[in-house]
């Protein structure tokens, strides 16, 4: 395990690495980032082809990257949940529920925005 207290180089390089680790742990443990990145994948070459101007391209790709970055903080939120305890608890339930509300407003942001922009 790489040293959480370097300064400098050092913690840049490491929390390069626990992103990866982070990365890896969200794409094995959680279908839906999966899901998500094929989307992204599909929604790349759409908004490539789709798009008249380097806005709309940013816009209809970053859209979706929102989706990913909203997916990690939730899959966060559900890990440190389910290692407090798996019984059941209203604030365990709750924290789950706002993080998975959370990941629904980005999808119908996403939604929107392509309406929007390809309409």
């Amino acid at each position: 395990m790489a040293n959480k207290n370097a300064i400098g180089l050092k913690r840049i390089i490491n929390a390069y690495y626990f992103s990866i680790a982070g990365f890896k742990a969200t794409w094995k443990h959680e279908s839906a980032f999966r899901q998500e990145i094929l989307l992204l994948i599909i929604a790349i070459p759409c908004a490539l082809s789709l798009a008249n101007n380097i806005i709309e391209i940013l816009l209809l790709i970053g859209c979706i990257v929102l989706i990913l970055v909203v997916e990690l903080f939730n899959s966060a939120i559900e890990a440190v949940v389910d290692r407090i305890g798996f019984e059941d608890h209203e604030l365990s339930g709750r924290a789950k529920d706002i993080g998975s509300a959370a990941v629904m407003l980005s999808i119908i942001w996403a939604v929107i925005t392509w309406i929007f922009i390809l309409i």
